[in-house]
């Protein structure tokens, strides 16, 4: 009787070694096939090529002659990336429909990788179909035709199904991901090269600036930026002081020196001149051979007389230092000047001849024209100025009264003072 009950016990224990046998068979298995799939599916970031892979390794675990998988945009309501395999074209057209009616049909769920086997009615190729989720926008469905061996798809089958499919839900996931980033990298890249474009522009409009600096007044340079389009402010009277520079005996010079020699030693000269201007913030308005005409434009009156002032003495102070390098001169030059300041109109002149519109920026009047010729009244590096300077300065500067003097095309006598 023990012998019996001991024999029942011993078949028992096989029966369940058995069972946990044929379990450990089936997770191998399924271990083993996630494994083959997934080497599929990952070596890719091509949606496309992803959705191939796992199709043809799927089949193949499964022994299924036909099977299709797509993805729907639910937002669209669209079939995209349609792969069929064993089905003809009548076929792979009804479940593109079929599939996007059947995913829309399916409830609405928190669980983007849920799997949902569908029950109603599939197509007549088809033995098995399950529906997953991606993300809020877009979802799948994978159709199984019948095994080869004839057997129906186990709860086995399905089970793994869920694995693999939840498994290709990160793949695609992923390749989402990287076309994502490759996007952003070509966006990047797109908005680089516009970027490199426009610091090229930039780069060669400060250029044109710098070389525009040269020839224009820095005034103009300014109004220009302020209205690229080329729309010039209206002349305006306000207060400024103005600075008339000449070299004295320039066309003797030229004569004794000649033309180079003549030119280098005036280079040297205005090189020193323009220096003092930017230092005082003046704005060279008109050149000649042998002379300039500066504009001061603070807002405070004294301000720009002062910067004149100022101006006149700096560059009076280093034409000794550049005579002293020019040894062919036969003594230093003579630079006179004569400052003025009040009210004049100040701006943009336009004119228009058969050859085109000329602009220019100055400042005209009575104001400019007695400047000028104070300045003319001076001699041996003399700096003369009107009284309405000579008012503005008087505090800063010691001066010395010329008395009135009757100057061309002035009706009247100017009071004219010298530093």
């Amino acid at each position: 009787m023990q012998l019996d009950k001991d024999i029942e016990q011993v078949r028992q224990s096989l029966i369940k070694a058995d069972k946990i046998q044929e379990e450990l068979d089936r997770r191998v298995f399924h271990l083993k096939t996630l494994y083959d799939v997934s080497k599929d599916i990952y070596s890719s970031t091509d949606t496309k090529t992803i959705l191939r892979n796992f199709l043809l390794m799927s089949m193949g675990n499964f022994g299924a002659m036909e099977a299709m998988i797509t993805l729907v945009n639910l937002l669209e309501k669209s079939a995209q990336h349609v792969i069929a395999i064993g089905l003809g074209a009548h076929d792979r057209s009804q479940f593109e429909l079929w599939s996007v009616e059947a995913v829309l049909r399916q409830p609405c769920t928190c669980e983007l990788t849920h799997c949902e086997f569908l029950s109603e009615e599939l197509p007549e190729a088809i033995d098995l179909a399950v529906s997953f989720r991606l993300d809020e926008d877009w979802a799948g469905l994978y159709a199984l035709g019948p095994k080869l061996i004839g057997d129906p798809y186990s709860e086995n089958d399905r089970e793994l199904l869920v694995t693999l499919l939840n498994n290709l839900v990160v793949a695609l996931k992923n390749a989402r991901s990287f076309e994502e980033i490759k996007q952003l990298n070509a966006d990047l890249e797109a908005k680089n090269i516009q970027l490199q474009a426009s610091l090229r522009k930039v780069e060669l409009l400060e250029s044109i600036k710098d070389n525009l600096s040269k020839f224009v007044p820095v005034t103009v340079t300014r109004m220009i930026e302020k209205s690229p389009t080329g729309v010039m402010p209206e002349s305006r009277k306000r207060d400024l002081s103005v600075l008339f520079l000449d070299i004295e005996g320039y066309t003797r010079l030229c004569e004794k020196l000649g033309g180079l020699e003549t030119n280098a030693i005036i280079e040297k000269h205005f090189s020193v001149f323009m220096d003092a201007i930017h230092e005082n913030n003046g704005d060279v308005n008109e050149t000649a051979g042998d002379g300039l005409m500066v504009l001061f434009q603070d807002e405070d009156p004294k301000t720009n007389a002062l910067q004149a002032v100022r101006t006149a003495l700096s560059i009076r102070g280093k034409v000794q230092e550049i005579c002293n390098q020019c040894t062919s001169l036969y003594r230093p030059l003579d630079i006179n000047m004569g400052i003025n300041s009040g009210m004049a109109l100040v701006g943009a002149a336009k004119f228009d001849s058969y050859t085109g519109s000329r602009w220019t920026y100055t400042a005209r009047g009575q104001l400019t024209n007695i400047a000028a010729r104070v300045g003319a009244q001076a001699t041996k590096g003399g700096i003369y100025m009107t009284k309405t300077t000579a008012e503005r300065i008087k505090d800063e500067y010691d001066l010395n009264s010329v008395g009135a003097l009757e100057l061309k095309n002035v009706s009247e006598p100017v009071e004219v003072f010298s530093l």
